[in-house]
């Protein structure tokens, strides 16, 4: 079985395949200072809940955004599992793509794993919203090139910081208002960063496909993508899996073996 991982910025992802088919998938906060023995803990525990185990493990891919993260991860796989994982993102990975921007190694990982999941599922031309910490906006060529893209604040990051810059509003939960004109605080937050982010979303959508001068169908990963594709007609598709469907290819593409 493979032990597919991917470290965020707010969340980590665990996610176990065999035969390439997806067994179970589990999220846990991402900490800087969680050891590799706080890990196998969590996951043995969720692991058990599935009828699985850490010895079913035989391989392992890790795709990471937080260099402080990686050395637990690697040490749990290592120690735990009996294998070093395949790290996406370090020079002489295979992704099977080209990625056609000035600074390929200034590229997340967890970017290049949505452009592969996102090419292999779909064989056409993309734009990538995933909504995360940042949410960026990246733009797949119909052969899988990774053409570039764009980052902006995240949902949640930006909510934070109204909250934190301003004194008398307060922390409000994201969710789709029936109105944009509120007539309270909360309600009036609540639009503005619902109504705000499709107004994002639509008009980086609109630029994108305008300069890129070919119709792209547009993907949507991330905790947060259901509920703003359920306002807009920009996202054609919702695929909460993309990720890691991409640590799987790229697995794959590297071993030259299926799980």
């Amino acid at each position: 079985m493979l032990l597919a991982i991917d470290v965020g910025n707010t969340n980590t992802v665990f996610a176990v395949f065999k035969n390439n088919e997806l067994l179970g998938q589990w999220r846990a906060a991402t900490d800087p200072l969680k050891t590799a023995d706080e890990y196998v803990v969590w996951l043995n525990q969720l692991f058990k809940n599935s009828q699985l185990t850490l010895d079913d493990i035989k391989s392992s891919i890790l795709s990471t955004v937080v260099p402080q993260c990686q050395f637990a991860v690697v040490d749990m796989c290592e120690r735990y599992c009996g294998c070093t994982p395949i790290n996406v993102g370090v020079e002489g990975i295979e992704l099977g793509i080209e990625i056609n921007v000035e600074s390929p190694r200034e590229v997340g990982a967890d970017r290049l794993a949505n452009a592969v999941g996102a090419h292999s599922t779909y064989k056409t031309a993309l734009t990538i919203i995933d909504f995360g910490t940042a949410t960026t906006f990246d733009v797949i060529a119909k052969d899988g090139s990774y053409e570039g893209g764009v980052i902006a604040p995240g949902v949640n990051l930006s909510l934070e910081a109204l909250h934190q810059a301003a004194a008398q509003l307060p922390r409000v939960a994201i969710r789709k208002p029936e109105k944009v004109i509120a007539q309270e605080t909360v309600s009036a937050m609540e639009a503005g960063v619902y109504w705000g982010y499709l107004g994002l979303i639509e008009g980086i959508v609109k630029r994108m496909q305008k300069e890129y001068h070919i119709p792209m169908n547009v993907i949507a990963t991330g905790g947060l993508a259901p509920l703003f594709a359920n306002g807009t007609k920009s996202i054609n598709v919702v695929d909460l899996d993309l990720t890691i469907k991409g640590l799987l290819e790229i697995y794959k593409l590297n071993t030259q073996q299926s799980i």
